[in-house]
């Protein structure tokens, strides 16, 4: 099979695919014919092929799809006017602290945000599939550690944390993530991403952060030692301040 005719079979089986496939999917179109490099080469062909289209092919946490671009959004949402619910400023702000210090438990986030956290947000966030249960730590009551899940990458459109922006304090993370509330979940995600970006001028020191919700389980024996300074609590109605 030719270049030409391995692009195509390539395409056609992405775009009429639901999820995202894997390289190791993909090699079976070509009944593992072709190696692991090859099908990222003509992937990478792929990408330059729809650089100027509205869709894009792009690689996730759980593999490549193609996807609608970000300039995109505005037209398409007159498709679809009935807005799903929105998530509070508390969902969001939980969520970033979950995103940037994994794996944490309920008492880092709420000595993190200075107030108690309401089951129902982490709740909500697991239902939507963008945080998890990934162990316990050993220690009193043996608390469950949250972190982040790879459909958490696919609707920010990442293929690792390692690609989450960098921002220098708590509050900014906090921030960025808050004014996810105000939109759809996935263009939420996105929104964020786009805010960081244009606000970083100047490089930042980041913590040290596993590049996957896999390795931020090996992490689970060796929690934070101290809680980053306190974020100013959400008013939302749903949380009472948290005793220190």
């Amino acid at each position: 099979m030719n270049t030409v005719d391995a692009k195509r079979v390539l395409e056609t089986a992405l775009i009429c695919s639901h999820q995202p496939l894997p390289v190791r999917e993909l090699r079976v179109l070509f009944q593992d014919a072709l190696g692991a490099d090859t099908i990222k080469t003509l992937l990478e062909d792929l990408q330059q092929d729809w650089a100027q289209r509205g869709v894009e092919l792009v690689e996730v946490a759980t593999g490549w799809r193609f996807q609608s671009r970000p300039q995109m959004r505005e037209y398409l949402d007159r498709l679809n006017p009935e807005k799903p619910p929105k998530y509070s400023r508390a969902a969001m702000e939980t969520l970033a602290i979950i995103a940037y210090r994994q794996p944490v438990t309920r008492g880092d986030m709420e000595d993190i945000r200075g107030v108690t956290i309401n089951s129902l947000v982490l709740k909500q966030l697991e239902d939507r599939g963008w945080v998890e249960v990934i162990g316990h730590r050993e220690t009193v009551g043996r608390p469950s550690l949250y972190a982040t899940t790879r459909q958490f990458l696919d609707d920010l459109g990442l293929a690792s944390l390692d690609q989450l922006p960098i921002y220098d304090t708590a509050q900014a993370q906090a921030n960025a993530f808050a004014r996810l509330s105000d939109e759809e979940p996935e263009s939420q995600m996105r929104m964020a991403l786009e805010d960081a970006v244009n606000a970083q001028n100047q490089p930042v020191v980041a913590e040290a952060q596993p590049s996957s919700p896999d390795d931020a389980a090996q992490t689970l024996e060796h929690p934070a030692a101290e809680p980053s300074p306190p974020i100013n609590p959400a008013v939302d109605g749903e949380e009472e301040p948290h005793a220190s």
